[in-house]
């Protein structure tokens, strides 16, 4: 009896002494947040996370030809899981490391700039609800609307500015220009009256990230290094460009795929509006960066906000409408069957990301690829899988419409535009590809068909003008202006943006075929097959050709500046960063044409007149002359209505 009793107290020192060093082996990972798993997870097991994540992003990688993901999911202050997938550089055969790979974050970045100026705010020296004007000293804006611009409408992305997209980027580091100088040279057109209409703005959050400097006396990049980037070990993150020596060798390379190979691209430099997007990141630092949000701004032994700061700045900040979620303050609200979010997105021209935090389950993930242009949204399929797998929505039957839906179809009805826009530039035509139609089916239901790329949707009232997504969890609502008719559609989606109901004129669809009958019609007056064709009808020699040629060649040298104008801007629409870049001289020239065809289309007006006049030519001839004229002017009325008529650059 006393030698088992000797044995199993022998038993017990062994375990002890095996126990303590992988007890504090634990512990030290523990602090460092990089533990195998945690046993008080209430939803989530390691090995089951894994397995389902690893499945989810394979898949998306295959089906969207993506060279490289990275990914990281935190619960409970512990690094649950964080691994990459595929390559970060294809040609060295390099794999995508979660704690060496960095990647690109995009606006993403924006959550870091929108922390530091609520460090600030903590320390009393910014307000939210101050005049930005208050902070500016080398430029200030005008109080267009009578109200004043505030530093929480920037958080909310309501000061109501027009987007800025020229010059975002840069194609050389010697092109870069200081963040004051940027803001100061683009000042955006103020679109809507501040606090009214949420239009996400890059250069909102860049002033954001100025106003950190001129209130700090540091240089942005220095001090989220400082007080950020520091404190929470996130020792492989930057908003520098180009990278520094340290960093470089771990940047993955930025993809397209195209013809079957995957086309690697240069480090995009962004120019200015760094605060809103240039951070560079792994997936480990940005896995601390959210165990410091989920934890109410601590990380281990290190804090960047006060519990009560980090409170406010998870709490919604704006909202069209309480059935809608909003943002917060820098984040964006987001629910799933009764589970609130604040998560934000990211979209550079090669990387795509995205950071999601579910702070009442100390919850969160992100995960960024490196392929533009996938065929496959990795981020809205693993975020609707996760979803559905460990917040299951229960099954409801369908509702069905109102029977007095009837009613208010009609207002409905029509094009919408984002309030995400150019208003007052060239840029302002790429609105035209961006808007979201709002049709009826036979079963009184809604059916919105949203830009290229995003896909339709069918919606069924449950309020009056308010709808949810048949067979989804998307919400939206219709908002009717002063005067009482229906103006506004707000996605619960994108509680960055609205949409505007498009005029008659501005509908993308009537755009097109004007454009396109104008393009035929200016065509026909220069191929020598439709003047063939127009002598056989009309009958007449070809003598009568020679008969006033200079009322020819001047209407087919206007036709042919506008058609070459045509062209070449849809040619450099089609691809959309070239215009990020800034204005070209060739671009300059491109813009000069139409300018150039208005005094060659003055006289062939007058020519047009001699014609009927003195009746040169017979009467079809007199009227296929009369067409292509009217065309041309209506080209130019199109161009004008969209900004494209003139060097408004």
């Amino acid at each position: 009896m006393k030698q088992n009793k000797k044995k199993f107290l022998l038993f017990i020192l062994i375990l002890i002494l095996t126990l303590i060093p992988l007890a504090a082996e634990t512990n030290s990972l523990k602090q460092e947040g990089l533990t195998k798993g945690h046993l008080d997870l209430p939803i989530i097991d390691r090995t089951g996370l894994e397995s389902f994540i690893d499945g989810i992003i394979t898949a998306e990688i295959k089906a969207g030809n993506i060279a490289g993901v990275t990914f990281s999911l935190v619960k409970d202050g512990v690094i649950v899981l964080a691994k990459g997938y595929g390559l970060a550089d294809v040609k060295n055969r390099r794999p995508v490391e979660p704690d060496k790979t960095l990647f690109r974050p995009g606006s993403v970045s924006k959550l870091i700039t929108w922390t530091a100026l609520m460090q600030l705010v903590e320390k009393g020296k910014i307000n939210l609800n101050d005049d930005i004007n208050k902070y500016l000293t080398k430029f200030k804006f005008p109080e267009t609307y009578g109200e004043p611009i505030t530093v929480a409408n920037l958080m909310s992305h309501t000061p109501g500015f027009e987007e800025v997209i020229g010059s975002m980027l840069a194609r050389r580091p010697q092109d870069l220009i200081s963040l004051e100088d940027y803001l100061a040279r683009n000042m955006p057109w103020r679109a809507f009256p501040p606090g009214k209409i949420t239009a996400y703005s890059n250069y909102g959050t860049a002033l954001a990230g100025y106003l950190v400097e001129v209130v700090s006396g540091e240089k942005f990049e220095d001090y989220v290094e400082k007080y950020i980037f520091a404190p929470l070990n996130m020792n492989m993150s930057t908003f520098r460009e180009p990278l520094p020596e340290n960093l470089s060798p771990f940047m993955s390379k930025g993809y397209t795929f195209r013809k079957g190979v995957f086309v690697e691209h240069d480090f995009e430099l962004f120019n200015g509006l760094y605060p809103a997007g240039s951070m560079s990141s792994t997936a480990i630092d940005m896995a601390r960066f959210m165990i410091a949000h989920l934890q109410n701004g601590q990380y281990g032994e290190a804090r960047i906000l006060q519990e009560e700061t980090a409170r406010l700045m998870h709490s919604r900040l704006f909202s069209a409408d309480p059935r809608l979620d909003g943002n917060a303050h820098g984040f964006w609200e987001k629910t799933w069957n009764g589970v609130r979010m604040i998560e934000h997105g990211g979209d550079t021209i090669y990387f795509h990301s995205q950071l999601v935090l579910f702070p009442d389950y100390n919850l969160g993930y992100f995960v960024s690829m490196n392929t533009g242009g996938a065929r496959s949204d990795l981020r809205k399929h693993l975020l609707e899988a996760f979803l559905e797998r460990y917040f299951p929505r229960p099954l409801a039957a369908e509702p069905e419409p109102p029977a007095d839906f009837s009613k208010r179809a009609r207002e409905l009805v029509g094009n919408y535009l984002f309030s995400r826009a150019v208003f007052t530039k060239f840029y302002k035509a790429l609105s035209i590809f961006s808007q979201v139609s709002v049709s009826i089916t036979p079963q009184n239901r809604l059916f919105v068909a949203l830009p290229s790329g995003l896909g339709s949707r069918q919606w069924v009232e449950v309020e009056p003008y308010y709808f949810k997504e048949v067979g989804g969890y998307g919400r939206l609502l219709f908002g009717k202006d002063d005067k009482g008719q229906v103006r506004y559609l707000y996605f619960n989606e994108y509680p960055f943006m609205i949409g505007i109901k498009a005029r008659w004129y501005e509908k993308k669809n009537l755009v097109f075929l004007t454009a396109i009958i104008c393009s035929l019609l200016l065509l026909s007056f220069l191929i020598w097959p439709a003047g063939s064709l127009l002598r056989r009808l009309c009958r007449r020699p070809k003598l009568e050709m020679k008969r006033k040629p200079a009322a020819r060649w001047v209407l087919g040298v206007a036709a042919s500046l506008q058609l070459i104008f045509f062209l070449a801007l849809f040619s450099l629409i089609s691809n959309e960063q070239n215009l990020m870049y800034g204005v070209t001289p060739a671009l300059k020239f491109i813009f000069a044409l139409p300018i150039i065809s208005i005094p060659f289309l003055f006289v062939a007006f007058l020519f047009c007149l001699v014609l009927w006049w003195k009746r040169y030519y017979l009467v079809c001839s007199r009227i296929h002359y009369s067409l292509i004229l009217i065309a041309g002017i209506v080209m130019l009325w199109l161009l004008s209505t969209w900004n494209l008529l003139g060097w408004k650059f």
